[in-house]
C-alpha cells in the first residue's frame, strides 16, 4: 500500500509539473517561430525536444513568476551575471534555445540522456567562445570536424570553482547535484549567431548533419506564438514505469501505454498557463489513461480539499482546475493557475 500511494503521487506530480501541447490537429494560432523552426531544423535526430524563447523568458516569465519573492529573483539574476564574469557566457544575449536529447536505458532506473543545446543571438559567437576558453584556464582541447573547430571542455571542475564562488546557495546546490551534467562539454560556432554547446558525440552528430529531427516530434512542438518553451518527447519503451519504479500491473501498463508527450508553457500577468497531451499507442489505452488521471484528480481533491494549510488549498485549486479531455489516442490536459496563487506558493520560498 505504502509502496502504491507514493506511485500515485509520483505519477501525479509527473503529470502537474510537466507541460505540453497539442491534440491532433494544430489549432490557429499556434507554430514555431522561424527562429525557433531553424534551430529544431539543424538538431540530429533526437527523442526529444524542446524550444525556449530565453530572451521572454528572462525579461518577462522569470520576473512573473517570481514577483512575490524579490529575493530569489535577485539571487538568480545575480548568478547568471556572475556566470559571465567568470565563464564569459551571457545568457541574457540569447534570443532562441533548441534542445534536442536521445535518452537511452541504462543501469537500474538510469537513463543515459545526451544533449545538444542550439543557441541563437545577435552576439558574436566566436568572441563568446574565445571568452570560454579563457574562463576554463586552459582546460580544454581542440578537435576539427569537417572545417569546424570545436572545443571540447573539462566540466566538472569549472562549474564546481565557478559556482563555489556564487551568492546564490540555492542555484548553487540546483547545478552541482545535476547528475545530467558531463564531465566534457563541446562548444562551437554553426555560424555568426549560432552556438552549438553538447556532449561531444551529439556536437560531432550537429555538425555532420547525417540526421535531423523526425517529423513525428516537430509536428507536436508547434506553440502559442506567447509560449515562453515547447517541447516533444517520444517515451521509450518501459521508460515511464522504470523511472517511477511501478510494477509492471494495471497501472504499470497504463503509464507504459503512453508513446508521446508534448507541451507548452505561456506566462502572463493573469497567470502560467499549462498544456499537456500524452499520445497512446491505442484509443483503449487513451482511455484508460485519462480514467486513471480522472481517478487520481478525485482522490487529490478528496485529499486537498479540506486541508487547512494555503499551500495544499493552492494544490488543491490547481488538482480541480485541470481539465482532461480525449480525441482518439491523445490525452489532454489543460491548467491555468493565477498569479496570485503562483505568488502565494513563490512567496513561500526560502
Amino acid at each position: 500500500m505504502k509502496t502504491r500511494f507514493f506511485a500515485v503521487a509520483a505519477i501525479a506530480v509527473l503529470l502537474f509539473n510537466i507541460v505540453g501541447l497539442s491534440w491532433g490537429d494544430k489549432p490557429h494560432g499556434r507554430v514555431l517561430s522561424p527562429q525557433a523552426s531553424r534551430l529544431v531544423s539543424l538538431l540530429p535526430a533526437s527523442d526529444a525536444v524542446a524550444v525556449f524563447d530565453s530572451r521572454k523568458f528572462l525579461n518577462t516569465a522569470l520576473p512573473t513568476l517570481l514577483s512575490a519573492n524579490q529575493s530569489l529573483l535577485t539571487e538568480i539574476t545575480g548568478a547568471i551575471s556572475e556566470m559571465e564574469s567568470k565563464a564569459g557566457i551571457d545568457f541574457r544575449k540569447f534570443d532562441q534555445v533548441a534542445v534536442g536529447v536521445t535518452v537511452k536505458p541504462g543501469k537500474g532506473k538510469d537513463f543515459d540522456v545526451q544533449p545538444v543545446a542550439l543557441a541563437s543571438g545577435d552576439i558574436n559567437m566566436g568572441a563568446l567562445i574565445a571568452l570560454a576558453k579563457l574562463g576554463s584556464k586552459g582546460q580544454y582541447r581542440e578537435e576539427k570536424i569537417g572545417e569546424k573547430s570545436v572545443y571540447i571542455f573539462t566540466l566538472k571542475e569549472p562549474v564546481k570553482k565557478v559556482m563555489a564562488k556564487t551568492r546564490s546557495t540555492r542555484v548553487t546546490k540546483a547545478v552541482t547535484t545535476a547528475k545530467a551534467i558531463a564531465t566534457e562539454i563541446a562548444v562551437t560556432a554553426l555560424d555568426g549567431n549560432t552556438l552549438a554547446i553538447g556532449t561531444p558525440g551529439r556536437v560531432r552528430e550537429t555538425i555532420e548533419a547525417q540526421s535531423h529531427v523526425g517529423t513525428d516530434l516537430t509536428d507536436l512542438l508547434a506553440a502559442k506564438e506567447t509560449a515562453v518553451m515547447s517541447f516533444a518527447v517520444k517515451v521509450p519503451d518501459g521508460m515511464a514505469s522504470k523511472s517511477l519504479s511501478l510494477d509492471i500491473d494495471e497501472l504499470g501498463a497504463t503509464i507504459n501505454s503512453i508513446r508521446y508527450m508534448s507541451g507548452s508553457l505561456d506566462v502572463a500577468a493573469a497567470g502560467t498557463s499549462l498544456q499537456m497531451m500524452a499520445r497512446t499507442a491505442k484509443s483503449d489505452q487513451a482511455i484508460a489513461l485519462k480514467d486513471t488521471l480522472e481517478g487520481l484528480q478525485m482522490i487529490g481533491k478528496a485529499v486537498l480539499g479540506n486541508s487547512k494549510r494555503p499551500d495544499q488549498q493552492i494544490y488543491g485549486r490547481m488538482v480541480k482546475s485541470a481539465k482532461f479531455g480525449i480525441i482518439g489516442n491523445d490525452v489532454t490536459l489543460d491548467l491555468t493557475v493565477p498569479q496570485t496563487d503562483i505568488d502565494a506558493l513563490i512567496a513561500g520560498i526560502k
